[in-house]
């Protein structure tokens, strides 16, 4: 559910005012400028997006280039643009307003501040929370209003909490000062609370948690509530979250019921067409313990609309990769429109990461090289530093402006860079700008290919806001493959292909992404200048091997896993998968979701013994979070397998995938 026009952009706590456009001269025109502003502003304010759009281009039109009017309307235009799913627009036309917006015009704060907004509600929706947090902080420098200083203050919290939880309890204190001489209303009210909850669950502050999180269903009108809306549902999940982290089950689930997740009076909330959990390892580093909660809504289409993570044991960055995972889900439109619009907004997942086919980061390999490199020229990067990255950032940056005091264009430059790009607080589009002036140091020092690249891909990648969208990722990075430097070094266009598949997170019908994905990764695995035991080209047999297995190959996914060299007890690489030949029954249901009438289903991953047992079972994806997680384990402690023979008596079966229903009867 996307909220357009101002109100978005102030997450519900004020309507920005259009007022007048200042300093406009009248024209011989049907219409004076003034009059074609106040049109466009009031279509502003309706659904209709595209009138919205044509109304401030035609504006734009008719004000001199280079102008503040100019600079007024490109700024009113990137909201507009944003609403219609073309962010990289919006975020060129919120950037060419404000350098046209003079910073000592106070009578253009609130214009400066709405650029702020968007660019902030861009970089959040793209999952960008480091560009977010600059630009709601600027945001919130650029108010003068109280109104407009709470506004930017509560969308500065939510993206806060996963990158600096530290700043975003400071940002919610300053808010509790201009909340005590504002006059709220409850829901906003019960907004500032709910991100409280939030920020303390993710700083493991159960018991301000749960405080803060009854208050927030407190202010939304409590447990009684006849109807409830999304955020009703919202709260009440927090403070079940809450609940269970405090290890009180009963009253987690309680609140959870109250939520509506698991009960649609009819029909059933099925998982999505394609729904799968992130591969531990990768650049994010996530492991087998960190669990996260992702909310999302579906849009009409079937696509994510919007992902958000909730709670992560793990870390912000984990969070943002689970939420990032949920962005490529996709359902059916025929299966979404059979989902009441209720049960399509704020959608709650529980997550973890998938032990199948777990990979290293290929930029961690680029990293190494680059690091190998200079270590050769005498250069070493300096270590990462303990404790938050975001306590570190000023540690490192003022290593890097005094690198470049010294030698702008030299190798220590080089390593401070690399140091800085690598802290997850840095906003994206700095990063972008960063590592393009690593790759213009490389070049100029001659770095090999590989180490060149550690800039080059991630300069490209986070030039671009729209890099989720269907092709972009690939349009993005396949021209590399065109550069001799890459195209004639073997370690360097692996490594572009594999981000190519890797990266590729379409929306397209699996076959056709996985068709693509194929035969991108079988000219890693058949490149004559990789060594047979090349990590890369390891790498691809992997994912080749994973992708026959889910196209049900089995005897050429076992072909292509032998091929790696590597050990492997994935039952659907080793053989087909033993059949099942006991499991429990109605039995197995769990009595308390029984009692609070909870539907719902889990996606487990389990390894099977050789002597049928299952072991080592554990939660994929559960939906409602934590309510048949545990059931589902439970559950395969119960299922017996064939036996199957193994030479060694090793795994019989290993990182099998199945998902359980939970379905009340009747």
């Amino acid at each position: 559910m996307r909220i357009n026009g101002a109100a978005a952009l102030h997450a519900g706590v004020l309507a920005m005012i259009c007022g007048s456009l200042p300093g406009v001269a009248q024209t011989a025109a049907s219409t004076t400028v003034q009059q074609d502003f106040e049109a466009a502003a009031a279509l502003d304010a309706t659904p209709d997006r595209a009138a919205a759009l044509a109304a401030w281009e035609k504006l734009e039109a008719r004000t001199k280039a280079g102008s503040r009017n100019r600079g007024i309307v490109l700024v009113r235009k990137a909201p507009v643009l944003f609403s219609l799913k073309r962010s990289d627009e919006s975020v060129r036309a919120a950037r060419a307003g404000l350098a046209l917006l003079p910073a000592d015009d106070a009578n253009l704060a609130e214009d400066r501040t709405r650029a702020f907004l968007i660019l902030g509600q861009v970089a959040t929706d793209t999952l960008d929370y480091a560009g977010a947090v600059t630009a709601l902080q600027q945001a919130e420098a650029a108010a003068i209003s109280s109104a407009d200083k709470l506004g930017a203050m509560l969308s500065l919290v939510a993206v806060q909490t996963f990158v600096d939880p530290a700043a975003a309890a400071a940002t919610l204190a300053r808010s509790d000062t201009l909340i005590a001489n504002s006059k709220l209303d409850n829901r906003t009210a019960a907004r500032f609370v709910r991100e409280r909850t939030i920020q303390k669950l993710n700083t493991g502050d159960i018991a301000g948690a749960r405080a803060s999180s009854l208050q927030a269903v407190k202010l939304l009108g409590g447990m009684e509530t006849a109807k409830i809306d999304p955020m009703d549902a919202a709260a009440r999940s927090d403070a079940a979250i809450a609940f269970l982290l405090g290890g009180n089950a009963d009253e987690a689930r309680r609140y959870m019921a109250y939520t509506g997740a698991g009960r649609m009076k009819k029909g059933s909330f099925d998982p999505a067409a394609e729904m799968r959990s992130p591969d531990c390892g990768g650049d994010a580093g996530l492991k087998p313990n960190d669990v996260a909660v992702v909310e999302f809504n579906i849009a009409d289409d079937g696509t994510i609309e919007r992902a958000r993570p909730i709670y992560a044991a793990g870390g912000g960055q984990v969070a943002l990769e689970f939420a990032r995972a949920v962005k490529g889900w996709s359902w059916p439109a025929a299966d979404v429109q059979a989902i009441p619009a209720f049960y399509r907004y704020n959608v709650r997942v529980e997550m973890r990461c998938s032990t199948a086919f777990e990979r290293p980061s290929i930029g961690d390999g680029l990293g190494g090289a680059l690091e190998q490199w200079l270590a050769d020229k005498g250069v070493a990067v300096p270590p990462a530093p303990p404790g938050p990255a975001a306590a570190a950032l000023g540690a490192q940056r003022a290593e890097l402006a005094s690198a470049m005091t010294q030698s702008p264009n030299g190798l220590k430059t080089l390593a401070a860079l690399y140091r800085v790009t690598g802290n997850p607080t840095v906003a994206q589009e700095e990063r972008a700008a960063l590592h393009a002036r690593g790759l213009a140091i490389a070049t100029a020092n001659d770095a090999p290919p590989s180490a060149r690249l550690a800039f080059d891909l991630p300069a490209r990648i986070n030039a671009v806001t729209d890099i989720w969208k269907p092709g972009v990722y690939q349009r993005t990075v396949s021209p590399l493959l065109s550069d001799p430097v890459y195209a004639n070094d073997p370690q360097a266009r692996a490594a572009i292909r594999l981000m190519m598949v890797d990266g590729n997170v379409s929306r397209s019908r699996k076959s056709d992404k996985n068709g693509v994905s194929l035969a991108i990764l079988r000219q890693v695995a058949e490149d004559k200048g990789l060594q047979a035991n090349d990590p890369l080209r390891v790498g691809a047999l992997i994912r080749i091997a994973a992708i026959e297995e889910s196209n049900g190959q089995i005897e050429a996914a076992r072909a292509t896993f032998a091929l790696s060299g590597l050990t492997a007890n994935q039952c659907a690489i080793m053989d087909a998968p033993p059949k099942m030949i006991a499991m429990p029954g109605s039995e197995a249901f769990p009595m308390e979701a029984q009692r609070w009438g909870f539907e719902g289903w889990t996606q487990l991953q389990f390894d099977v013994a050789a002597d049928g047992h299952v072991i080592n079972q554990r939660a994929l994806l559960s939906y409602p979070p934590f309510i048949f997680s545990e059931a589902g384990t439970k559950f395969l402690t119960k299922v017996k397998f064939a036996k199957t023979y193994r030479p060694d008596g090793g795994l019989g079966c290993g990182a099998t995938v199945n998902r359980i229903r939970f379905t009340l009867p009747g």
